[in-house]
């Protein structure tokens, strides 16, 4: 018993050892297994393996060529009864589905490749590698996945739009790119050499003080220094690409190879950086002088008669005096108070030509129209001669100067033409005041000259007054038929801009600040009523009240203008006039196309070079183009 019980042997023993040594040989198997995972990753051995589910995205890996294979081979047994225009578009098919995935090499040999499909660079690759390249009958589109990303991927896929980028390479087809997006709206930059070159310009004055201190640099730095000044010569002369010489691209070509050998030479950053910064602080300071200067010059040309138009007006006085002429046959009917008379203050021929005969051609009948223009002694001959030159229909064109006037108010104190007054107001929304915010509108007001009006035509009693940046577009018959009552000034009102908002403008002068503003342009005015109210010595009063206040008389005149017509004006409806064509640029085509008149109040006039191209078109068409004075002058028509 104790024998045998010495020298037995636990019965737990051996299997014990062999589970431990099977645990042993899992580990090591599992550590050897991690160390082959990522060299097979990293030697790109995975991309051989097929897969029939998900492709992964290789743009740039010559294997793409094994992903098209392996399709091709998963389908051998099913292609030997297609006909050959099936296996053609099949290929098709396969290359529109998987276009990203595949190098762009073989997107440009299958492009040249035999109807049949083929694909020729691509199988003596594969030959050189000893690979078997399939025949042209298995290629077919891959097998159908029930992935929903393949699914969306084929639903995107445009392969239209699937063109290199600027970096050459392909879109992503997929929804929200920013690079199918830049394709589709991509627009050619104006003047692109221009800028181009100024680019160039700036890069290379940042580092040639740097290059010019290394001695070993002296080529580099002549280099560089006649390159600057050679680019610095061409945009001198030239700010616009059509203005650039014929060999500008290989002075740009020139610069572009200083600028990399620049680069590629060690120098201090810091003063490449500071030579930077110099140049962006003297660039931003040249970029404010020329706002301010191109502020100056836009106002000088508004405020500017333009050249053609003083040559016009020479033309036509120097004209007037070589010719003789008759007295006027019309001078009945520049008094009679039973015919329709229009007055317009002007100093430009065109301008008032352009209002006459817009007024004419749409009048129903001419014949019952009287028109008084009311000029300065400078274009007073000039306006004399057009007038009589051109004719208008049936209607009386009468031309009066201001300045020559002979009226019992005008001894002491001689008139000069002033003509409409327009002034851009900026004031808080009457509407919500307390936001803070500030709203600007252009006010055109009658001036100094149009309170002359009743002692002018003393024998008239009603009279429409045009403004010579108006065009008439419907007969005015219905304007004569208005019963205005107590009122004096027919005019559209302007409730945009109200009198309480032009406070700090008239004064402490009582007024109601509820009062809408309105606007001169077209005005039909009962002269009867304004000499019975007195309004002229009403103006005079005030404009010497608000000169104290203002310092100047022409600061207070288009306040004492409103303050003067509060409560006597007559409001037309909204639908007569269009206004707004001198100042802004998104006014419906459609209403302007339908208003009876426009009024081209603001800076930018019809007749000038800075107006609105889109509205000119409408004041254009009333000019007399046959007249062979606008082409000796030039005049833009």
């Amino acid at each position: 018993m104790k024998s045998g019980g010495l020298g037995a042997v636990p019965s737990y023993g051996v299997p014990a050892k062999r589970r431990w040594r099977g645990f042993v040989i899992a580990v090591l198997g599992l550590v050897i297994l991690s160390m082959l995972v990522p060299l097979v990753f990293l030697l790109g051995l995975h991309n051989g393996f097929h897969s029939s589910g998900y492709i992964y995205e290789q743009r740039s890996t010559p294997s793409s060529h094994k992903v098209l294979e392996s399709y091709d081979r998963h389908n051998v047994g099913h292609t030997e009864k297609k006909s050959e225009g099936e296996k053609s578009s099949h290929v098709k098919d396969l290359i529109t589905k998987f276009e990203p995935t595949l190098p762009k090499d073989v997107m440009k040999n299958y492009a040249r490749g035999n109807k049949n499909g083929t694909i020729s660079r691509g199988a003596n690759e594969e030959k050189h590698r000893g690979v078997k390249v399939p025949p042209k009958s298995v290629l077919q589109p891959p097998p159908t996945s029930n992935n929903p990303k393949v699914g969306r991927i084929e639903q995107v896929t445009d392969p239209k739009t699937n063109s290199p980028d600027e970096n050459g390479k392909s879109c992503e087809l997929s929804y929200g790119s920013y690079c199918l997006w830049q394709q589709k709206h991509k627009e050619v930059m104006k003047d692109a050499m221009v800028k181009k070159l100024k680019d160039q310009l700036f890069v290379a004055r940042s580092y040639y003080p740097s290059i010019a201190k290394l001695p070993a640099q002296d080529k580099l730095s002549r280099e560089l220094k006649q390159s600057i000044q050679e680019l610095e010569h061409v945009l001198s002369e030239s700010s616009t690409d059509a203005d650039l010489p014929p060999l500008v691209e290989t002075k740009s070509e020139k610069m572009q190879v200083a600028i990399s050998k620049a680069k590629s030479v060690p120098v201090v950053c810091d003063n490449v950086d500071k030579k930077l910064r110099q140049i962006y602080d003297l660039t931003e300071d040249e970029a404010d002088f020329h706002m301010k200067q191109s502020a100056f010059l836009y106002k000088l040309n508004v405020l500017t008669m333009p050249k053609s138009f003083h040559c016009l007006a020479l033309k036509l006085t120097v004209e007037y005096f070589k010719s003789s002429h008759d007295d006027e046959a019309d001078s009945k009917k520049f008094e009679d108070s039973s015919l329709r008379h229009y007055v317009i203050f002007s100093n430009n021929v065109l301008a008032a030509s352009v209002v006459i005969n817009s007024t004419v051609t749409h009048a129903k009948v001419s014949r019952n129209q009287v028109f008084h223009v009311l000029s300065d002694g400078q274009n007073y001959y000039a306006m004399k001669l057009w007038f009589k030159k051109n004719n208008y229909g049936e209607a009386a064109v009468q031309v009066l100067n201001v300045e020559h006037l002979e009226m019992d108010s005008l001894k002491d104190n001689p008139s000069q033409l002033s003509l409409p007054e327009e002034f851009r107001v900026s004031f808080r929304s009457y509407d919500n005041p307390s936001a803070g915010q500030f709203k600007t509108e252009y006010v055109s007001i009658f001036s100094h000259s149009h309170y002359l009006l009743p002692d002018i035509f003393s024998k008239l009693k009603k009279i429409v007054v045009l403004d010579d940046d108006v065009v008439i577009q419907q007969d005015l018959s219905a304007l004569w038929n208005l019963d205005m009552g107590e009122k004096v000034n027919g005019a559209v009102q302007f409730c945009s801009v109200r009198l309480g908002q032009l406070k700090s403008y008239l004064g402490e002068k009582g007024f109601s600040h509820n009062s809408c503003a309105w606007m001169s342009g077209l005005n039909i005015i009962d002269l009867v009523k304004w000499r019975k109210l007195g309004l002229t010595q009403t103006y005079k009063k005030l404009l010497k009240e608000l000169s104290k206040q203002k310092g100047f008389n022409i600061a207070a005149t288009w306040p004492a203008s409103l303050l003067t017509f509060e409560n006597k004006i007559y409001p037309l409806n909204e639908s007569w006039v269009r206004s707004g064509l001198g100042h802004d640029y998104k006014i419906d085509s459609n209403s302007i196309k339908t208003a009876p008149v426009l009024h081209y109040n603001g800076k930018m006039k019809p007749w000038l070079d800075l107006g609105i191209p889109n509205y000119k078109s409408y004041w254009k068409k009333f000019l007399n183009k046959e007249d062979q004075l606008l082409s000796e002058c030039n005049v833009n028509s």
